[in-house]
């Protein structure tokens, strides 16, 4: 009679504990995400600070290296080099490498140019130009109101470039670029993933990034103390921090709890650009982002939606 009770009247002990477990799990997924998602405006301030010594293609040199050490090291443990490395789609990379390499170096001369959160705040269009892409190139519908959202959200874009000063239209057209090509590289590694290695699909880029800028440094190549040499591995520290981090969180809770949460980084880099840079906040800029983030969070909110909808069909439709 009691075993009876905890099944359709209140929660046993051992339910309670699970559902305990459950929200301790997803409160450490959050702490997990918030923290990752700190630690790479972190690493893209010691970025635009190293700029004001370097040149963007030494910069992007240096970065490419402090990142794939890490990611060769890892792959002694997953099996060796030449397994993880080798593929059956070459051309599939190439066409990924090429669109990365463009992406990489619109915002590495973004950050030379402008402040992190004019960066940042554009470069949160990324949903927007992936719904476009994924209507263009995977036929997936979006619907009325995505559209509609997207359309808001390039208001804020508008807004947030502030036309009419002409260094900062350019450094945004650089960082719009960057974003449509980061959005279409995201769809690339889409298809990548389902038959390449995910360490490959990490390691290919900064071997590029190496091989293309190495014979520009052999005229432009500065030379760097230690302490300099240091913050590049700083960076790479950091920003391997930050992937694991953020991969440590999407274990711990579900993928839907954590999107909102990627706007958090909006509040560090406003931060950093204070304390590092002296640099306030314009009122369009907050604008345009509230405008860009709520168009976003829009989206999330309709994918939501649909997705719930398509689970009450799929039970209904169930015998």
């Amino acid at each position: 009679m009691t075993k009876a009770f905890s099944l359709f009247g209140k929660k046993s002990a051992e339910q309670q504990e699970a559902s305990r477990t459950l929200q301790n799990r997803a409160v450490l997924g959050v702490l997990l995400m918030i923290g990752g998602l700190a630690l790479y405006p972190l690493a893209d301030a010691f970025i635009k600070h190293l700029m004001g010594i370097y040149t963007v293609p030494q910069a992007t040199f240096l970065r490419a290296i402090t990142r794939l050490v890490p990611l060769l090291i890892a792959t002694f443990f997953q099996g060796g080099l030449i397994k993880v490395l080798s593929t059956n789609h070459p051309k599939r990379h190439l066409v990924r490498l090429g669109v990365n390499l463009v992406y990489t170096y619109c915002f590495m001369y973004a950050f030379s140019m402008c402040s992190l959160t004019s960066i940042y705040t554009l470069s949160y269009t990324s949903p927007f130009f992936m719904i476009i892409l994924s209507a263009v190139m995977l036929k997936e519908s979006a619907g009325k109101e995505k559209w509609a959202a997207v359309a808001i959200g390039m208001i804020g874009v508008v807004i947030a470039m502030r036309p009419g000063s002409s260094v900062f239209e350019i450094a945004s057209l650089i960082v719009l670029l960057g974003t449509f090509l980061g959005a279409l590289n995201k769809i690339l590694m889409r298809r990548l993933a389902s038959t390449e290695h995910s360490l490959a699909i990490a390691i290919y880029p900064n071997l590029m990034m190496i091989l293309v800028t190495l014979p520009v440094l052999f005229s432009t190549w500065q030379p760097m103390p230690w302490s300099h040499w240091g913050l590049f591995a700083i960076v790479g520290v950091i920003t391997a921090a930050g992937q694991y981090a953020i991969a440590q969180a999407l274990r711990y809770a579900q993928g839907s709890t954590l999107a909102p949460i990627d706007y958090s980084s909006f509040f560090w880099v406003v931060a950093l650009d204070f304390f590092w840079w002296n640099k306030t906040v314009e009122w369009y800029t907050m604008l345009g982002a509230a405008i860009i983030v709520g168009s976003n969070l829009f989206i999330l909110y309709c994918t939501r939606r649909e997705e719930a909808k398509k689970t009450a069909l799929s039970s209904a439709a169930k015998p």
